[in-house]
């Protein structure tokens, strides 16, 4: 990746929680719960989704920094968010957490040699990732999910007018079929 693509995507990585919060607010609180479908995500979940995904990229992009060529865990985000009960977890607590995860690592990154960068590691699913696939994976990772709480939340809407929400229209699964 050029410098100048990695500095724009370290920036965008570093405004994500700015841009959560501030997303957060067109979706009415009694909202949060709601379900499109039995195998999709609420806003609530996807909160505390974020959470944990954003505590496995703490740990891997130190992994990257620290210890190249190492591996990384995977893990299955639906097993997690059943056996978790993410609808019993607190979305704000969630929410801070991302946070403080997001500011810690946005700090580190900023001013890492570009050789850093080349770094590699090990992900089960993935193949071997160098650090720059990380930025851009967790670059995109929040926007992704506001359009996911976007659609949530049309369906949500649409279901409240007596309307049938299409199922497949830009919702993420919660669990697999």
């Amino acid at each position: 990746m050029a410098p100048s693509e990695r500095h724009s995507k370290i920036i965008a990585y570093g405004q994500a929680y700015e841009l959560l919060s501030a997303a957060l607010k067109q979706f009415p609180r009694e909202m949060w719960q709601y379900k499109p479908g039995p195998e999709r995500w609420s806003i609530h979940e996807i909160m505390v989704r974020l959470a944990d995904s954003e505590a496995n990229s703490y740990i891997r992009c130190r992994r990257f920094i620290a210890e190249p060529g190492a591996a990384v865990m995977a893990y299955d985000e639906n097993r997690w968010a059943e056996s978790l009960s993410y609808h019993g977890q607190d979305p704000e607590e969630a929410l801070e957490l991302f946070g403080l995860l997001r500011r810690m690592s946005h700090r580190m990154i900023k001013n890492l040699p570009d050789a850093v960068w080349s770094n590699t590691v090990h992900h089960p699913e993935n193949g071997i990732m160098t650090m720059d696939d990380w930025l851009g994976v967790y670059t995109s990772h929040v926007p992704d999910h506001i359009q996911q709480m976007q659609a949530t939340h049309a369906a949500w809407m649409a279901e409240k007018k007596g309307q049938r929400c299409d199922p497949d229209r830009s919702l993420f699964e919660f669990s697999k079929k």
